[in-house]
């Protein structure tokens, strides 16, 4: 079928989002494969260059989750114009102009970012040799990110089509591509140097240029962006519609990381060897939540093509649907991290006192897991809705109103145990905000009417 006429707004809500989901899962294990390849190889080529990791992963996380957010942003608009059956060149346009806009951001970033990176690890508590090994493979990542922004908005495009399998395909090819550098570059073989650090950000580099031009020529051949002399017809209103949706989309998802990356602050105040245990977990959990993000994937084309076709109703159900879901996975999880914590602990830190610390975050935290990926489908529905303000403010009151602040002090207070129950903390009240937001954006999964009907009907069987 052509991707460019898919209707999101016929048939089953749950095989919909499935049809967009169950591709986009095979997909971003292969990209969260990256990180634990990355991480898995860099182990062995010493501990400076595992803790460098543990400091570098969560920022890059939140630079990244910047772009997913474009790329949500985008999402919402074309969705939402395919849901209104707007004619095929506007949503081909405004498609264009989204992979133009994202360009214009990743250049920024990516001149800030180079910047103020010594600074900013420094203030993170990253020095000497780790600090070292920092700065070595951030030039080349920061190279590559120009590159991920403009993939990934065109990678919506394709989405808010219905074809997520197309994405799936480009995701993976960049993750086998990485992968297969990576070890080459970071020890050397054959006609290679030996480049530690720096070929672990040489090897993504190469590797998303690769992807970013396959996108580009499917993007083309497809026909799913405007090329040619007309195609800046509109460009102002295309990029207010999804600057709109965008910058508060991007925010919500950058929150989250970027709260990490001060809550390693936190945890290096223990030391290098708990930076680098909590980064190892943190890695594991990244591609445990990733059925989650997989279905945030789908839920955002369905809830955003439901809502521009006027079907509030179909909205809400993909809400519900997802819910479900994310309950009977998160039990799933949790039990499988507390039972395995110690064997993953040992796989990603190559054993040391390191495994010590990521055993514990993944056997307690792990127990919540399935809560926090509970936020970051409602955030993606919310965001699919238009409601992209309700989504930032969910990640920012859970971030930064309770995580924080309670790991610091459960630092301070109880060391690292009090960072973990911050952690879990965060996560549960993340989950009670999700379905207070879900329901004011006019999305949510339960019908709080029918809940206290039923225990008012309870309460009076009771009594009598």
């Amino acid at each position: 079928m052509n991707s460019a006429k898919a209707d999101l707004n016929s048939g089953s809500v749950a095989e919909q989002m499935a049809r967009v989901s169950a591709p986009m899962l095979v997909g971003l294990i292969s990209v969260i494969a990256i990180g634990l390849s990355d991480a898995f190889f860099l182990a062995r080529a010493g501990e400076a260059e595992l803790a460098a990791v543990g400091f570098v992963y969560p920022i890059i996380v939140a630079v990244s989750a910047f772009s997913v957010g474009l790329a949500a942003g985008a999402n919402t608009a074309l969705s939402q114009a395919r849901g209104a059956q707007k004619d095929d060149d506007v949503v081909r346009r405004l498609a264009l102009h989204a992979a133009l806009l994202g360009l214009a951001f990743g250049l920024t970033f990516a001149l800030l970012f180079w910047l103020a990176a010594p600074l900013l690890f420094s203030l993170l508590g990253a020095e000497g040799a780790v600090l070292d090994n920092i700065l070595a493979y951030l030039p080349f990542w920061i190279a590559s990110f120009p590159i991920l922004v403009v993939t990934m908005i065109l990678d919506s495009a394709f989405r808010a089509a219905g074809d997520g399998l197309t994405v799936a395909c480009v995701m993976v090819l960049t993750a086998v591509l990485n992968i297969t550098f990576t070890p080459i570059l970071i020890f050397g073989t054959g006609p290679a140097p030996e480049m530690g650090m720096a070929g672990a950000g040489l090897g993504t580099l190469a590797a998303r240029a690769i992807a970013f031009s396959l996108i580009v020529f499917l993007s083309i051949r497809r026909r799913m962006i405007s090329i040619g002399f007309t195609s800046a017809h509109g460009l102002r209103g295309s990029v207010r519609q999804i600057v709109g949706t965008a910058l508060p989309a991007a925010l919500s998802r950058a929150i989250n990381p970027a709260g990490m990356a001060i809550v390693t602050a936190a945890v290096a105040v223990l030391g290098d060897t708990a930076v680098a245990g909590f980064g190892a977990a943190a890695r594991v959990q990244a591609i445990a939540v990733v059925p989650f993000a997989a279905l945030a994937a789908g839920v955002g084309p369905v809830v955003g093509q439901a809502w521009g076709a006027g079907n509030k109703l179909r909205a809400r159900e993909a809400m519900r649907t997802a819910a479900v879901f994310s309950l009977c996975y998160g039990v799933v999880l949790g039990l499988t991290l507390f039972t395995f914590a110690r064997p993953l602990a040992q796989f990603m830190t190559a054993g040391g006192s390191s495994t010590d610390y990521a055993a514990s975050y993944l056997r307690f935290v792990g127990c919540s897991i399935g809560t926090y990926g509970f936020v970051l489908v409602a955030n993606a529905a919310m965001i699919g809705r238009s409601q992209a303000k309700w989504a930032m403010g969910l990640s920012l009151a859970r971030i930064g109103i309770i995580y924080i602040p309670l790991a610091w002090l459960g630092m301070f207070t109880l060391g690292y145990p009090g960072i973990l129950a911050a952690a879990i903390l965060a996560n549960l009240c993340g989950t009670w905000g999700a379905l207070i937001a879900a329901r004011a954006t006019g999305i949510g999964p339960v019908d709080f009417t029918i809940v206290r009907q039923s225990a008012n009907r309870l309460k009076t069987t009771w009594n009598r």
